[in-house]
């Protein structure tokens, strides 16, 4: 045991009129109560030797060991730090601020340096180790005694230009300076270090001691603890910068790449961003993250030739992705934190931006890690954003409005057509089941269609334009069938009943007659009377009653009455340039 180690030292405490030979402390710990620090020396002595308490001044309350001599001080001291029994930052005192003892209680202070204890064997003059023990818990905060105002002043001028930006950054972070970081303590750094002072219960003199600087850096720090920040180098992608490595670690390539995944309960994820690539390459990556579910499409987005930034928040996660074209190499880094953690989210936000460095090398695309999952809703590795509901809906004006299905437009935060253009509802008729969007950007169709208004012969063909599996699909479908009633199964004259097999999301796209003229709107299917109806059949809302409805609201489209014919290959066309995927977010 440790006082085994220590045995033969005399358990004393000190006063300040020590004798004139030289003698120093170890100096432990400070608490700035006396209950506190009484409670600190307890635990010491439970486990130290000459533990002494003091009053530092300044309402502050010191823990010691000693007296010994320098030499002997600093000999000891390095046996404690490795046997993990004092703090790291103890330091030798030479007392000259110690004043009255408060431990122990009642026990007169040494006056002359004491001896360190020998743990040698009688037999033997090579000393032995001290037996490890464990140190008393840890003070919540720790403190380095007060200094004078001149000596605090002669600290801070030892310290470098970046130091001192660094104290700041500190004080601006704590509410107390909103000046330039340039370094140079004027009047409003020294009022915000006053400021500073008083919401902390020093005393007020503009000018930070050395243990208060510590304390004001060890506040900025406190939210990066744990979070384990450090420079790493990934030379693969050619990126250097400072990453979270206490809460994500490397997880794979997946070019343009480079995955940090979350390794804990904190649902943070990097991406550090390698590829070479010409300015048409960096404008469509500035499209593809877009369409990730790792960037909200809520937030600021900017982009220039050569630079982007995306943010991005949904209540759920925040994202920041930034990357820069230089020399052929598109290189950058996606930051997704979880939403609700500002503060450090923007303290780590703030140095992966700062230490952020290109060096040589890029992504090979070749370079994914064996047995990554791939898949149709992937992207390098990442789920696609998919939107809550698809429909399809299809081109009836020249300004882009868009005919559809109101089951496409109910609930959406926001509403798309072909997943690049924001729309906005400007009819809806629930009576009839269809919704009008319009683009809320000027979209122009290749073409636009004509609703039938003619009475169509039974049994004649047609064939309905749609996405039936979503979004999966690029391009609209057609799928073939028969005019079998002009009426509904109970005589709805809005409806016209089709023998065709249609999915779910082929609901809202047109059906056109033999001469691609459209007689109305695909319905989606529901159950009647609770019953499910075959899976070929289906109905159609009757273009009569659509276009009536669009007068209403004063929407004008084109009309035909004629009968005419379109070959199929025609007919694709035609569907393909009218038919688009409407989607609701």
């Amino acid at each position: 045991m440790l006082r085994a180690f220590l045995a033969g030292c005399f358990s004393v405490l000190f006063t300040l009129q020590v004798a004139a030979q030289e003698v120093a402390w170890i100096q432990v710990e400070a608490q700035p109560t006396l209950t506190g620090a009484q409670d600190r020396a307890r635990a010491y002595a439970a486990v130290l030797d000459n533990v002494a308490g003091y009053d530092l001044g300044g309402g502050w309350y010191g823990i010691a060991l000693g007296p010994y001599g320098q030499a002997d001080a600093e000999a000891l001291l390095r046996q404690l730090r490795a046997a993990g029994s004092v703090p790291n930052d103890s330091f030798i005192a030479d007392g000259t601020r110690f004043r009255a003892q408060f431990w122990p209680v009642g026990v007169g202070a040494a006056t002359t340096a004491q001896p360190l204890p020998q743990t040698t064997d009688p037999e033997s003059t090579a000393p032995t180790e001290p037996e490890p023990v464990l140190a008393p818990e840890p003070a919540v905060v720790e403190y380095v005694p007060d200094e004078t105002q001149n000596e605090a002043r002669a600290s801070e001028e030892a310290l470098s230009r970046p130091e001192k930006e660094l104290l700041q950054t500190a004080l601006q972070w704590a509410g107390f300076y909103d000046a330039a970081i340039d370094g140079s303590f004027g009047r409003g750094t020294r009022s915000s270090m006053a400021a500073w002072q008083e919401a902390q219960n020093y005393t007020v003199t503009g000018v930070l001691t050395t243990g208060q600087r510590a304390d004001l850096i060890a506040q900025y720090n406190a939210p990066l603890a744990g979070l384990g920040l450090e420079l790493v180098r990934d030379d693969a992608a050619g990126i250097e910068l400072q990453l979270p490595l206490g809460v994500v670690s490397f997880a794979a390539y997946d070019p343009p790449f480079a995955r940090y995944d979350a390794k804990g309960e904190l649902a943070a994820k990097v991406l550090l961003i390698s590829q070479n690539g010409d300015q048409s390459r960096f404008l469509g990556l500035y499209e593809i993250l877009q369409t990730l579910e790792i960037v909200p499409t809520t937030g600021p987005r900017n982009r220039t030739n050569d630079s982007f930034l995306i943010e991005g928040s949904d209540g759920k996660i925040v994202s920041y992705t930034q990357a820069t074209l230089e020399n052929g190499e598109i290189k950058g880094f996606t930051l997704i934190w979880p939403a609700g953690d500002e503060e450090r989210r923007t303290r780590v936000l703030d140095m992966m931006k700062a230490s952020f460095t290109r060096i040589d090398g890029v992504l090979d695309p070749a370079a994914a890690t064996p047995g990554d999952a791939q898949g149709v809703d992937l992207v390098s590795g990442l789920a696609v954003r998919k939107p809550d509901l698809s429909r399809s809906g299809f081109y009836i004006g020249a300004k882009g409005d868009v005919l559809t299905t109101v089951q496409a437009v109910e609930a959406c935060d926001y509403i798309t057509i072909d997943d690049d253009h924001r729309a906005s509802v400007v009819h809806r008729d629930d009576a009839l089941g269809i919704a009008v969007i319009r683009p809320d950007s000027p979209l122009a169709p290749l073409q636009t269609v004509a609703f039938q208004t003619g009475i169509p012969r039974l049994q004649s063909d047609v064939a309905v334009g749609g996405y039936p599996y979503g979004g999966v699909l690029t391009r609209p479908s057609l799928t073939f069938g028969i005019l079998s009633d002009i009426r509904g199964l109970n005589g709805e004259g809005e409806l016209k009943r089709l023998a065709l097999v249609a999915q779910d999301g082929d609901a809202g796209g047109p059906v056109f007659d033999n001469g691609g003229a459209v007689l109305g709107m695909l319905a989606p299917k529901r159950p009647t009377n609770g019953q499910v109806l075959p899976p070929e059949v289906a109905f159609a809302i009757d273009a009569g009653q659509i276009v009536a409805s669009l007068a209403g609201a004063g929407i004008a489209v084109q009309t035909t009455e004629s009968i005419a014919f379109m070959p199929p290959e025609a007919l694709t066309v035609l569907s393909g340039d009218v038919t688009v995927l409407v989607s609701c977010w």
